[in-house]
């Protein structure tokens, strides 16, 4: 990423109105929102197992009903696989994998209540799993409801996430099977991710001076990747 930010000089409203046309074939996560971030799945997941000779018959059939799950096209039937994966093999290695996957079907669903809740789950798992964390600090403050009795509790929740994502990405080692690049570009991402849903939270609570700072820090270098993060970082900086 550049280490300065340059601020566009067409004017914000201007820009904001060629983002959401640029985005406009986006599809929608709740109330309007668009989901930008397209990070592909969790850095350094693998798909292989090592078969031994003890339980080799349960680690193959997990992995044919892994593969099953991660090779179905169809979300409903995805879910289905996912879900039956997880009641077969509830202590397998590849549980909290299988739960982000489904965190995120039910994400592009906008099904928000189940996104959570496999969240919850994969991080029981695996509390440093970094696309998890980034992802429901992200998705939380775009598409809550202000006036739920639990709106604060939801925000404080999303910061807890996003800065503990970002904590974890500064000293992510690069996984074995990442190129150098493949690392960079998703670690970027992510970062970019975790700054952006702080934005929307501090703009959320009214803290205006600390929301334009997080989400022009989102901005850096790629303004294209949220159109939300910057047409209300225009907002909050008058």
């Amino acid at each position: 990423m550049s280490k300065t930010f340059a601020r566009n000089a067409v004017p914000c409203a201007m820009l904001a109105a060629a983002i959401f046309g640029f985005t406009s074939t986006a599809r929608a996560q709740g109330e309007g929102i668009t989901n930008q971030m397209q990070m592909g799945t969790a850095g350094g997941m693998t798909d292989q197992l090592a078969y031994g000779n003890l339980g080799a018959t349960v680690e193959r059939d997990q992995h044919d009903a892994y593969q099953a799950f991660l090779k179905e096209r169809d979300s409903a039937k995805r879910i289905e696989k996912g879900r039956e994966f997880l009641k077969r093999f509830p202590k397998s290695l590849l549980a909290e994998q299988v739960d982000a996957g489904l965190m995120d079907l039910y994400r592009t669903q906008a099904d928000w209540k189940d996104e959570y809740a496999y969240a919850d789950q994969a991080l029981a798992l695996n509390p440093k799993d970094v696309d998890v964390l980034a992802t429901v600090g992200w998705t939380i403050p775009h598409v809550m409801n202000p006036n739920d009795p639990d709106a604060a509790d939801e925000l404080d929740k999303a910061e807890k996430f996003a800065k503990q994502a970002l904590e974890i990405l500064a000293a992510l080692p690069k996984p074995i099977d990442m190129s150098e690049a493949q690392f960079t570009a998703a670690k970027a991402n992510r970062t970019s991710q975790a700054h952006s849903a702080l934005g929307l939270v501090y703009f959320r609570r009214n803290n205006y001076d600390d929301s334009v700072k997080e989400l022009q820090e989102s901005l850096r270098g790629n303004p294209f990747q949220d159109a939300t993060a910057f047409a209300v970082s225009c907002s909050a900086d008058g």
